[in-house]
């Protein structure tokens, strides 16, 4: 690859994950739409692995699809940028655990500052439902990046 096409993709990949990391913010601290109010706050957490994915899933009849879609795909596809662009900015998450271990890691913060500031809830299945999307994220970014040089060694001859 180019070298000038290389620094032009990493400024790119800068500016969208600074954008991506803004909306996530807002979306999981301050949306009044995702339940993001400062009304009556207390603590709120889940320590029971699964607990709340089963419950979703037990009453989504009463819950309602979107609740559950929401819910459940919601806490994967919010974190798939994360795992997508992490290797682009870091060579040193190239690597699929460095990646995995990051999601986990970003999303632990998330959850500890939504405990703390009483914004949210603290729930280990957002942990695990996150870190899954981090994991697809860079899954897809080694397919893309396979796709890429598959592409470039046949433009080469």
């Amino acid at each position: 690859m180019k070298k000038d096409y290389r620094r032009v993709l990493r400024i790119c990949s800068k500016a969208m994950f600074g954008v991506y990391i803004i909306c996530l913010t807002y979306f999981l601290f301050f949306a009044e739409s995702m339940g993001r109010t400062f009304e009556s706050r207390s603590y709120h957490y889940n320590l029971e692995l699964f607990k709340e994915i089963r419950r979703f899933i037990v009453y989504r009849h009463v819950l309602g699809t979107k609740a559950v879609l929401l819910n459940l795909v919601g806490n994967i596809v919010a974190f798939l940028p994360f795992g997508f662009f992490l290797p682009i900015l870091h060579p040193k998450c190239r690597s699929f655990l460095y990646t995995v271990f990051f999601s986990f890691e970003f999303s632990l913060m998330v959850e500890t500052i939504q405990l703390v500031s009483k914004v949210g809830s603290f729930d280990v299945d957002d942990l695990l439902l996150n870190t899954i999307g981090g994991a697809l994220g860079c899954l897809i970014f080694f397919w893309m990046n396979r796709i890429r040089r598959t592409y470039e060694t046949k433009k080469q001859l």
